[in-house]
């Protein structure tokens, strides 16, 4: 027997710097709704569980296919995009909705991931070209390359590897998970190996792999199953043979 209403649990918060605090909605349940869904029927009319109006919650969404990350926030004290959270695959009761924790807010539930994306800039995660003439066909890649370099082209900077992560905090200078998979990808390029050794002294240096606690949180939170530790493990062998390497160069 389906539920006759939603009840949403949300915390709001005004601007980066105010206060949070929570409110409560209840809305008519409907067939195949996600937390998307949701938040836009909130949208129509916001008036809390209690009768009072309020604003309408703010949150970030772009693809609703769970491709472009944007819509991720804690359903239920879990990381994962609201798109693809169903109301009818959740447990009973009212559903929690928090912004992630690691990123700072800008207003309810979206969070500014500008962080992770500086990370990714200084591990250079893309591939340098000369000019935007056009050069010919690349280097080819094997079957079994690409399929390992597929599964981590998948990444979508979602934030949940980053949220789940001990050693990703206010605290601690760890860059995450995110960007040093990505070096791996981009390391694994025909073309994007000739960088590789900038790439490597990136995350060599302070917030690196050797701050990586190997808690594999990362690897559980993935929504797209990206072999994170699989990354970390590869990079310590390159950073390896890189040091080794940069010894015997002087």
């Amino acid at each position: 027997m389906h539920r006759q209403t939603i009840e949403l649990r949300v915390r709001r918060q005004d601007t980066p710097t105010a206060s949070s605090r929570w409110e409560e909605f209840v809305i008519p349940w409907q067939e195949n709704m996600n937390v998307v869904s949701c938040l836009m029927e909130v949208r129509k009319n916001p008036v809390t569980k209690q009768g009072q109006k309020t604003t309408p919650v703010y949150w970030e969404s772009s693809c609703l296919e769970e491709v472009c990350g944007s819509c991720t926030m804690l359903v239920n004290g879990k990381p994962r995009q609201s798109c693809t959270a169903l109301v009818d695959n959740l447990p009973e009761g009212p559903i929690t909705l928090e912004p992630l924790t690691k990123f700072p807010v800008v207003r309810d539930l979206q969070v500014d991931r500008q962080p992770m994306f500086d990370a990714l800039k200084k591990v250079k995660a893309w591939i340098p070209i000369d000019g935007t003439y056009d050069l010919g066909p690349g280097p080819k890649q094997s079957a079994a390359e690409a399929e390992i370099n597929y599964a981590f082209s998948r990444c979508m900077t979602c934030g949940c590897c980053m949220e789940v992560c001990p050693q990703y905090n206010g605290k601690s200078e760890f860059m995450g998970p995110a960007p040093i998979a990505q070096v791996r990808l981009f390391n694994a390029h025909p073309t994007g190996r000739m960088n590789a050794r900038e790439r490597l002294d990136a995350i060599m240096g302070r917030g690196g792999l050797v701050d990586c606690g190997n808690a594999q949180n990362c690897v559980e939170a993935c929504p797209k199953d990206i072999p994170l530790t699989e990354a970390f493990g590869e990079l310590g062998r390159q950073t390896t043979v890189h040091w080794l390497q940069s010894l015997f160069r002087k």
